[in-house]
């Protein structure tokens, strides 16, 4: 803690919330965490951040509530799943803190930093869509920007040792909250999601397809488009890529999964790769990267928004 540094508090010891963790304490210098809360005793995630010297507790939200070090904390992040979530905003929202939420519950409205993080900093309870989401919906964003898209399709796939209990619990979720971000904040008429786990041995780092189907496109602004975008998301997620150049091809299809019926008009075809920056988890965990990294980036921009309306 430093007087520069935000008090935060983190719900649920798994490892995304370890990950968010040492990634806060090793690269935020606005965010501090003072506790972890989770409900495993024997969790490795609330013993790593006793040993880092903050406040843990067993009990949940409400034990983290009941702490003393919860007087200060300005920012709680969800962890956990999205059943959990639900009960956990309750509890935060009675004591008037603000929740990033890492899970797919989307109690909050979805958001994506480079996409439409300024238009939800007012909002008590904001959601970071999925890993898939935070990396394919900037994608269809940029598309979107240079070409109406009439339907995307996300494929995302991820190491099977990266996926733990609360992700493979979250699979409906997950394919049903990132479909919708596509087409809230992406901008798609109509968005579809599909999750891999890959079991492949060693781990593969996190691959994801992205396919728009747009009436008409010109083949440079899309690229350009979607090569700013890369860069803006590699502010920080150092190691979001294109695995290869953007794809624009023509489609003339009697039938079209997803749009009943014939279409004319172009395929952008998007295809990234994901690696992480080795806070807590191998560099293949990617998809758990992401979701720390935007989680991190969207608590930093909260508190500042609070200080600069609070000055």
């Amino acid at each position: 803690m430093t007087p520069r540094t935000v008090p935060v508090a983190i719900v649920g010891s798994g490892n995304i919330g370890t990950d968010l963790m040492m990634k806060i304490i090793r690269t935020s210098h606005r965010l501090a965490v003072v506790a972890m809360a989770g409900i495993d005793p024997r969790s490795d995630g609330l013993a790593r951040a006793a040993q880092m010297g903050l406040a843990t507790t067993h009990d949940g939200v409400e034990g983290l509530v009941a702490m003393p070090e919860f007087a200060d904390v300005a920012l709680v992040f969800d962890a956990t799943s999205a059943g959990a979530h639900t009960r956990n905003a309750a509890v935060v929202r009675e004591h008037g803190r603000r929740m990033v939420d890492l899970t797919p519950a989307a109690i909050g409205p979805y958001v994506v930093p480079t996409v439409n993080l300024d238009d939800h900093l007012a909002e008590p309870n904001v959601n970071m869509v999925t890993c898939g989401g935070q990396a394919t919906v900037p994608i269809v964003a940029a598309v979107s920007r240079v070409a109406p898209v009439r339907y995307a399709e996300i494929i995302a796939t991820i190491a099977s040792r990266s996926a733990g209990p609360g992700t493979r619990a979250n699979i409906d979720e997950f394919t049903q909250t990132t479909a919708r971000a596509l087409e809230v904040v992406g901008g798609a008429s109509r968005g579809k999601a599909i999750v891999i786990l890959n079991p492949a041995e060693p781990p593969l780092v996190m691959r994801d397809t992205v396919l728009c189907l747009v009436d008409s496109a010109d083949g440079r602004a899309v690229t350009d488009a979607v090569r700013q975008m890369v860069a803006e998301v590699q502010e920080y997620v150092p190691g979001y890529r294109l695995k290869q150049a953007v794809q624009v091809d023509p489609v003339d299809e009697p039938m079209v999964p997803g749009l009943g019926g014939p279409f004319r008009g172009g395929q952008v075809s998007v295809f990234l790769e994901v690696s992480g920056a080795g806070h807590h988890l191998p560099t293949y965990a990617g998809n758990l990267d992401i979701m720390t990294s935007a989680a991190l980036r969207t608590g930093e921009r909260l508190v500042d928004e609070g200080r600069r309306v609070t000055a």
